[in-house]
């Protein structure tokens, strides 16, 4: 039987491993943002450009715009959701760390007591053995 503060240690891997998968997916999500308006910008410019194909396919270089835009306001808004997730999931981390370390204190002060008692217990056996001078 596994004892409270090892189930809370493997709680805490689990909790820190959903953090960083959290942190790992809200990076992705702004790395994603940051290319779309990098696209966008870069449309931008080839439809600003002089001698650009803008003036003969219009249409082609607005939908580009408009899809790397919409793009990037969706990764912002997932990104945004994601950080929400990587703060509850760093808060329950943090409280279950707490409890954690509250456990094994607690867990290493009642083994001292313990292994104290069982020390008093065999100083006095001797002594109190019932075989003493009469």
């Amino acid at each position: 039987m596994t004892t409270r503060v090892q189930r809370l240690k493997k709680l805490l891997v689990l909790q820190e491993q959903l953090k960083a998968m959290h942190e790992l997916r809200h990076a992705g999500f702004v790395a994603g943002a940051v290319a779309a308006k990098t696209e966008a910008d870069e449309l931008v410019d080839r439809f600003n450009a002089e001698n650009s194909l803008s003036a003969l396919f219009p249409d082609i270089y607005h939908r580009g715009i408009g899809q790397a835009l919409s793009r990037e306001q969706q990764n912002r808004r997932l990104a945004e959701g994601e950080a929400d997730k990587v703060a509850t999931a760093t808060a329950r981390a943090n409280m279950v760390e707490r409890n954690w370390r509250d456990a094994r204190t607690a867990d290493e002060r009642e083994r001292g007591d313990r292994e104290r008692l069982e020390i008093i217990g065999q100083r006095l056996k001797p002594a109190g053995d019932g075989s003493g001078g009469k």
